[in-house]
């Protein structure tokens, strides 16, 4: 058994697993220690100004450095970073790692963030989303639905296709989103966006005769504990939930037409949520339209595992 620590950055938020990881039955399995969760909005503005502002890194460094308590607190012996679609466009992102650098270097020496492609953002997401799933259910598909890209895969216990598109819960809003609540106008011009770089990945991802469709990540279990009428967010019940889609849609229809106030007083819904959730229910809408109509299903499974899990198996595998 190996004690690691898996850090994962995005467009929105930075998360930290430090999980204790063994091999059974020729199956990685992970036992988390603590999973910890910061919005950090690093990818704010990148869309546009095509750079990371100081106020984003300043927020990520205070975060990755609380995460580096932990991983020293809790003694891991392996640390991995992963930067994913914020940083793959921001032109000053030596900036980002060189910070990085000074962080994780007082934890492992020589430790740093790396930036990984979409195709392995996706692998490892696959990875870590279907590790505990039942094999009868397969094949599956699985999309990783962030701040600036949306990741979609199939396979059953590897990956049999992959496609990253640069669609998210942050550059949609920020894209089409300005109104509170939005227009109709903007509501259609983002469906359309979220349609068309849909399209893309769904021709490079065939989804016909697969039979399990799981959404990993802030926006898809927000959306299940809010389906789920929970008060709470509630990680264990939400959990490999299914939520069927007509329960799906219509909670999506609700957040799209509510204020920011109104978001902001739901009780599963995290604060650095409440300004992106709309796009991201919006992206969900039509994925749930096409994945339905190609797939012929009628609920999606949501799962709490995802890109930090296939993170921290990644680390154990030599």
């Amino acid at each position: 058994m190996t004690r690691v620590g898996a850090i994962d950055c995005g467009t929105n938020s930075i998360r930290l697993l430090i999980a204790d990881v063994s091999r059974d039955k020729g199956r990685w399995q992970a036992t988390d220690v603590c999973r910890e969760m910061r919005i950090v909005r690093l990818g704010e503005g990148v869309d546009a100004t095509g750079a990371f502002s100081s106020a984003a890194i300043e927020r990520t460094r205070e975060a990755l450095s609380n995460y580096a308590d932990l991983l020293v607190q809790h003694r891991v012996s392996r640390v991995r970073m992963v930067a994913t679609s914020a940083t793959r466009d921001a032109a000053n992102r030596d900036e980002f790692f060189a910070m990085t650098a000074e962080v994780l270097g007082d934890v492992v020496p020589g430790a740093v963030a790396e930036v990984i492609d979409g195709d392995e953002e996706a692998a490892l997401s696959f990875r870590g989303a279907v590790a505990e799933l039942d094999s009868a259910d397969a094949p599956f598909v699985v999309v990783d639905l962030g701040g600036g890209s949306t990741e979609v895969v199939r396979g059953t216990d590897d990956v049999e296709a992959a496609k990253s598109v640069n669609i998210g819960c942050v550059r949609l809003t920020e894209r089409c989103l300005h109104s509170d609540p939005p227009t109709p106008q903007e509501v259609a011009a983002a469906r359309a966006v979220a349609a068309e770089q849909i399209a893309v990945a769904l021709e490079a991802v065939p989804v016909d005769g697969a039979r399990t469709w799981v959404g990993v990540a802030g926006t898809f279990t927000t959306l299940a504990a809010l389906a789920m009428r929970l008060p709470v967010y509630d990680s264990e019940v939400i959990h490999l939930s299914r939520v069927g889609f007509p329960e799906l849609l219509a909670v999506c229809d609700e957040l799209i037409g509510m204020t920011r106030e109104q978001r902001a007083s739901l009780g599963p819904m995290h604060e650095g949520r409440v300004d992106v959730i709309g796009g991201g229910a919006i992206v969900v809408q039509e994925l749930a339209r096409e994945l339905g109509a190609r797939m012929g299903i009628d609920s999606l499974m949501v799962s709490e595992h995802d890109i930090l899990d296939g993170i921290a198996f990644s680390i154990t595998d030599d």
